[in-house]
């Protein structure tokens, strides 16, 4: 039975998440419940583009509504990805959040550690890729091959949706 869209809550990210478990639930909706990580890949890269073309269109015009809501078709599909993975017992979105939260603090010694010294803008990519290079220290090199095979990939499948766009 349908509810009147206007009465759910929409203010919050959990309320959010609870809208998008429910499109995957049992009585969701066909399209949502069919997807997988592999269907929902061509999504992503579509949305990432809208994204960074909102970012172009707001600086151009000063209209930020659709950055807004290109942003939001970003997050659609972090939590959409993130409700698939719970689903097959592998994350949750809150380990998502926690995830980058962490890397956050890790990356960011300069604001959250006990450094006394602020680093010059231009230093902190090079700290940045740093604190990056000892969080990867004990990979092997088939971790460390397998991983540059998937942003191969990646990339081509980027170029393969943008230019069928």
């Amino acid at each position: 039975m349908a509810t009147d869209y206007e009465d759910i809550d929409c203010g919050s990210f959990d309320a959010f998440v609870k809208i998008v478990a429910a499109l995957r639930g049992e009585n969701g909706c066909p399209w949502d419940r069919s997807q997988t990580f592999e269907s929902l890949k061509p999504c992503m890269i579509h949305e990432m583009t809208e994204a960074v073309a909102g970012i172009d269109l707001c600086r151009a015009s000063g209209d930020a509504a659709n950055l807004c809501e290109e942003l939001g078709d970003v997050l659609l599909q972090v939590v959409l990805l993130a409700q698939i993975a719970q689903e097959e017992g592998l994350f949750s979105i809150e380990d998502v959040v926690r995830g980058i939260g962490r890397k956050m603090l890790r990356r960011h010694p300069h604001v959250f550690g006990d450094s006394d010294k602020t680093p010059l803008k231009e230093e902190i990519p090079g700290l940045w890729e740093a604190v990056k290079r000892e969080e990867k220290k004990g990979r092997t090199p088939e971790q460390e091959r397998m991983e540059q095979e998937a942003y191969a990939d990646a990339a081509r499948q980027v170029i393969k949706v943008l230019g069928q766009a």
